[in-house]
């Protein structure tokens, strides 16, 4: 009798399972799909000729008195396509005023690559349409750990920024986007952490040449601390001041929440596969 049982128990099983791989496999794709849609749009990028329709967005970084730093940031897309920043010199308390020349902007390479993610996860999920039929779960596990694994490398472009050393810093491009060019002692960095667009300011002095014989270049790192040294050109530099200054960008919150539905939907797919994959592995035969 318990054999009949378990007869009938797989019957039902398979059933089931086939019903799971036909029916709710695509129903939980397309909603990956349309999730991922949105997080895409929010990314949106101007076709050429179109740049009107990508909204430009003003962020105001800094605001209290106590800030040495200011900044308005103008991002569209990927791009800031303007910056208005006012620096408050250390010793002089004088105020030092630069803008973004017309000519330039300045692409955000972490926005950039999150969407290629995003992107690539909606071409996997796009390869297999409803009239595509999963023979197995394994194969169902492929493409959800494909997906998972773009998902994951976007939200990671978006939490982790890129580490640079000082002398990469004072040699990048972004030196020499500004009018008036920055000072040799000043130098900044943009990037994004988490939802959060960040404007960093390094004050610099340089080491007098009696004063290096402790020199101790600063490694790689996101943001650099006071006292940091480094060389270039033969000059050797220390970091005297440091300032940071952050405004959060809902569409990047918008899409860092879309990233973390999307991974549960995936994972949920795969755990409810695997119990099926378990009661496959260990019916009676």
């Amino acid at each position: 009798q318990s054999a009949a049982l378990a007869g009938n128990g797989s019957l039902l099983g398979e059933d089931e399972f086939n019903w799971l791989l036909k029916e709710e496999v695509h129903a939980v794709l397309k909603q990956l799909q349309d999730i991922l849609k949105e997080a895409s749009r929010r990314f949106a990028v101007p076709t050429p000729g179109m740049e009107a329709q990508l909204k430009q967005e003003n962020f105001i970084l800094g605001s209290s008195t106590m800030d040495q730093v200011k900044g308005v940031l103008t991002l569209q897309g990927e791009a800031l396509t303007q910056a208005d920043i006012n620096i408050k010199v250390a010793k002089s308390s004088q105020v030092m005023h630069f803008t973004f020349r017309d000519d330039k902007q300045w692409k955000l390479q972490q926005i950039q690559d999150a969407r290629n993610h995003v992107n690539q996860a909606l071409q996997l999920l796009s390869s297999r349409d409803e009239s595509y039929h999963f023979k197995t779960g394994a194969e169902v596990n492929k493409l959800m750990d494909a997906v998972m694994l773009q998902l994951t490398r976007a939200r990671n472009r978006l939490t982790t920024p890129a580490t640079l050393t000082l002398p990469e810093l004072a040699s990048s491009g972004l030196m020499k986007m500004f009018t008036p060019p920055m000072p040799g002692d000043v130098m900044i960095n943009f990037y994004i952490n988490l939802s959060k667009l960040c404007l960093t300011v390094y004050q610099l002095h340089v080491l007098q040449p009696n004063t290096t014989k402790n020199f101790k270049p600063a490694g790689s790192s996101v943001l650099h601390n006071p006292g940091a040294m480094f060389e270039i050109n033969n000059t050797k530099f220390e970091v005297s001041h440091v300032h940071k200054v952050e405004c959060v960008v809902p569409w990047l919150n918008d899409t860092l929440v879309f990233f973390t539905i999307s991974l549960q939907l995936c994972q949920q797919l795969k755990d409810k596969i695997s119990v099926f994959s378990s009661f496959w592995n260990y019916r009676p035969f």
